[in-house]
């Protein structure tokens, strides 16, 4: 009698450990592993868990968050992209020193948080939170009730702009905040694109960089001083300057489910969901195929006219100062 349950306790076991569970809060006593799903506080706009791209017998895992309630699988942010774990296996757990630490089936750290924020006072717990607004957040608990974000996805972009993300541009430190884009439409490892902020410039000026040192592939017009503007008349821009770091935001708050992405290409494109067509919509894109959105199209001092005969650019040489800055 005591072998069978035995036997019963052990299958009770394997079976609670072969399902899948979905929480929307990370413990230090619950880890995540493969199958497991963290969803957003919303009820479920998002999800955070593991992935696999690759079509072959060897795993490619990776930890990242995606559209929980969209058909077609979407990722808006990736934790190891460079750092694949080629096991069968892995695990995020939140650690005493409260840090995520991503680690595989040997117990090797991939991928861990760097938790530098100092509280005043103890610390009594911290758990991981998946926001609506597409952010995974390390939350700390103080003996007061209270919580503090140590931690959050939305400052370590990927390829994906959400609504709310803030795209600073510090131009007195000369730093920016850039969003990097996937190698490949299954390879998220950092690729040959990045889009930031011009730091070296006044004002806020969005631009695509090409390759290891930089090379501008695109810009965006300089910002005009306006604080907010329409996108859409579901989605409105938004423009802070605090006379040292500028940041642009926008919102989505109830519209339509969206995101800028930059993609392998190169393209930055702004899309909408549609709940219709069931696809993704694109409302702008940067800078495309046309010849003359490139950066430098037409070389120094040149003037790019895309109406010519049959939609060929015509480059037109004009004399203008080198402190006029010219749009391409």
């Amino acid at each position: 009698m005591a072998s069978q349950h035995a036997v019963l306790i052990i299958f009770l076991f394997f079976l609670v450990c072969s399902c899948q569970s979905v929480v929307d809060r990370l413990a230090s006593v619950r880890p995540l592993y493969p199958g497991d799903k963290l969803i957003s506080d919303d009820g479920g706009m998002f999800s955070l868990g593991f992935f696999n791209l690759t079509t072959n017998s060897t795993p490619s895992l990776y930890l990242g968050i995606w559209y929980n309630n969209i058909p077609e699988r979407t990722y808006v942010w990736v934790a190891n992209r460079d750092s694949p774990i080629t096991m069968p296996s892995a695990k995020l757990a939140l650690t005493n020193t409260s840090d995520f630490v991503l680690s595989d089936s040997e117990g090797r750290t991939v991928w861990a948080t760097d938790n530098n924020v100092a509280v005043a006072g103890s610390i009594i717990g911290g758990s991981g939170v998946l926001r609506s607004t597409g952010s995974f957040e390390l939350e700390l608990q103080l003996p007061n009730g209270t919580g503090v974000v140590a931690w959050k996805s939305l400052d370590h972009p990927t390829d994906t702009i959400l609504p709310t993300f803030r795209l600073w541009t510090n131009y007195k430190a000369h730093t920016a905040l850039c969003v990097v884009a996937w190698k490949g439409p299954r390879d998220p490892s950092a690729g040959d694109f990045s889009l930031s902020g011009d730091p070296t410039g006044w004002g806020l000026q969005i631009i695509i960089w090409r390759g290891e040192n930089r090379r501008r592939s695109w810009r965006s017009g300089v910002w005009n001083g306006a604080g907010a503007s329409a996108i859409t008349r579901f989605i409105y821009s938004q423009i802070v300057d605090d006379g040292e770091v500028i940041y642009a935001a926008y919102n989505a708050a109830g519209g339509p489910t969206t995101h800028w992405k930059l993609d392998y290409t190169g393209n930055v494109r702004l899309r909408v969901w549609n709940v219709e067509s069931s696809s993704w919509t694109v409302l702008f894109e940067g800078p495309g195929n046309g010849g003359c959105l490139h950066y430098g199209a037409c070389g120094p001092f040149g003037y790019c006219d895309a109406t010519g005969r049959e939609g060929g650019v015509q480059e037109l040489l004009v004399s203008i100062p080198s402190t006029i800055m010219i749009m391409m």
